[in-house]
C-alpha cells in the first residue's frame, strides 16, 4: 500500500462507502454546524494550546508504554507491551475525546452536554470534564449496565451528572445510544450530544478520531525510541472503535506493521450471543451513519452480548469499514472465556487489572505471541483499566 492512500472523510463525511449522515434535513443543518464550529476552532492556536495543557497537566499525557517482561515470558515467542491507556485520569482513553468535545461544547455556547455509555468510562470521563469546564451533564446508561457496572455509575453522580437509566429493549449500550440521541434531539440548539466513539453521523467519527490520535502519535514516537524499530503488530479491541482508531492512524501508512482489530465473540461466533461486527455484519444504516452492522433480514439491529459492556455494540466506525475493505486492518474475534483468562493473566502474572474490553486485546496477544519470534514485539492498547469489572468477575469466578 502505497503513503498516504487511506482516505479521510469527504465532505460529506463518508470513509468509501461508509459514513455520512442519515438523518433529518434539520439535524443535518445542525450536525453542519457542529462540523464547521469544530474545523474552525480546533485549528485556533487557543484550542490546542488549551487542549494539550489539559491532556498534560490533568490526564497525565503522554500514557508510557510497559514492556510486560512477566507476561512476555510466560507465552514465550513475541515480547509484549503495553500502551498504558488506563493511567489516564479517570482510567481509560475515553478522556482523550471528552476534553475536546467539553471544550467544543463550551466554546459554541452549548448548555448542555448529553451522552450515552456502555462500560461507564465514557459516561466518568464526560462528566469529569464537564465538572471541569462547568457545563450540565446528563448521560444515559441501560439498566443491565448500570448493575454490572456500579462503581462507574457512583463515579458519575458524585461528578454531578444526571444519570438517566434506560428499561427498554436489552438495556445496554444501543438502547442508551437510542434514548440519549432522542433526549438530545429536544433541544439540539442548546443541547450537543458527545457521542462516546468513532460512530454516528459526520462530523463525529472524525472528530473523535482526531482527538483519539493521540494515542498512535504517542506510541508509535515513544515505541521508536526505546526499541529503534515499530513494532510488528499493534492491536487494539473494537466496540464503537474509538481506542483502535486512536492507536491505528498514526501506524496505517506503515506497511510493516500489521494492524489487527479485536471484536468480542461472547459466547461464540455461532450463537447469537456476540458481538462482532465486522466478522459477522453487512452494511446497513444505524444511527445516522453507514457502517457494517449485525442486523436481521429488514435491517433492523439485532440484540448484541459481550461479558465487556463497552464492546455491545451492533455497528462499528465507518472508517474501520473502509480500512476492513481495503485489507489495511485485519478484524478478529476473541471469546469471553479467552477474555476473562487474559483479565486474570495480566492481573496476576503483571499486576496490571485491564478492563475487560481491553483484555479482549490482550487476548489476542498472547494467542499470537508464541508463533512469533523473541526479535519480534506486539503493542497491545491497554485502553482502560479493570476497577469497574473487578467485583463482577470475582463474583463471576467465586473469588
Amino acid at each position: 500500500m502505497k503513503k498516504n492512500t487511506i482516505p479521510m472523510p469527504d465532505d460529506k463525511g463518508y470513509f468509501g462507502e461508509y459514513g455520512g449522515q442519515i438523518i433529518p434535513p434539520e439535524l443535518v443543518v445542525i450536525m453542519d454546524e457542529i462540523k464547521d464550529a469544530y474545523l474552525e476552532i480546533s485549528q485556533t492556536q487557543a484550542f490546542q494550546d488549551e487542549l494539550n495543557d489539559l491532556y498534560t497537566h490533568y490526564v497525565g499525557r503522554p500514557s508510557p508504554i510497559f514492556y510486560a517482561k512477566r507476561l512476555s515470558e510466560k507465552i514465550g515467542g513475541a515480547k509484549i507491551f503495553l500502551k498504558r491507556e488506563d493511567l489516564n485520569h479517570t482510567g481509560a482513553h475515553k478522556i482523550n475525546h471528552c476534553l475536546g468535545e467539553a471544550l467544543l461544547a463550551k466554546h459554541m455556547g452549548k448548555t448542555k452536554v448529553i451522552a450515552e455509555t456502555g462500560a461507564g468510562q465514557h459516561g466518568v470521563a464526560l462528566a469529569t470534564a464537564c465538572a471541569l469546564v462547568g457545563l450540565d451533564c446528563e448521560i444515559h446508561m441501560g439498566e443491565v449496565d448500570i448493575a454490572k457496572e456500579h462503581p462507574n455509575v457512583t463515579k458519575m453522580k458524585i461528578l454531578g451528572c444526571t444519570l438517566v437509566p434506560v428499561s427498554r429493549g436489552t438495556k445496554t449500550l444501543k438502547d442508551a445510544v437510542d434514548s440519549a440521541f432522542e433526549e438530545y434531539l429536544k433541544d439540539p440548539v442548546n443541547f450537543i450530544y458527545a457521542i462516546g466513539s468513532v460512530v454516528g453521523p459526520h462530523p463525529f467519527p472524525m472528530m473523535v478520531r482526531d482527538f483519539q490520535s493521540i494515542v498512535g502519535k504517542e506510541a508509535r514516537q515513544q515505541f521508536l525510541e526505546a526499541q529503534g524499530k515499530l513494532p510488528d503488530v499493534i492491536t487494539a479491541c473494537v466496540g464503537g472503535g474509538s481506542n483502535a482508531i486512536g492507536l491505528f492512524t498514526a501506524f496505517l501508512d506503515d506497511e510493516t506493521v500489521k494492524i489487527v482489530g479485536v471484536e468480542p465473540a461472547g459466547k461464540g461466533l455461532d450463537t447469537p450471543f456476540h458481538a462482532a461486527t465486522m466478522s459477522k455484519g453487512s452494511k446497513g444504516a444505524l444511527h445516522g451513519f453507514e457502517c457494517y452492522n449485525l442486523q436481521d433480514e429488514s435491517g433492523e439491529p439485532l440484540p448484541v452480548y459481550s461479558i465487556a459492556s463497552g464492546l455491545d455494540y451492533p455497528g462499528v466506525g465507518p472508517q474501520h469499514c473502509l480500512l476492513k475493505d481495503l485489507g489495511r486492518v485485519d478484524y478478529v474475534a476473541v471469546n469471553d472465556d479467552d477474555c476473562v483468562d487474559a483479565f486474570m493473566t495480566l492481573s496476576r502474572v503483571e499486576g496490571i487489572i485491564p478492563a475487560l474490553e481491553s483484555a479482549h486485546a490482550v487476548a489476542y496477544a498472547m494467542q499470537i505471541a508464541d508463533e512469533m519470534t523473541a526479535d519480534q514485539s506486539i503493542l497491545v492498547n491497554l485502553s482502560g483499566r479493570g476497577d469497574k469489572d473487578a467485583e463482577f468477575i470475582a463474583d463471576k469466578l467465586g473469588l
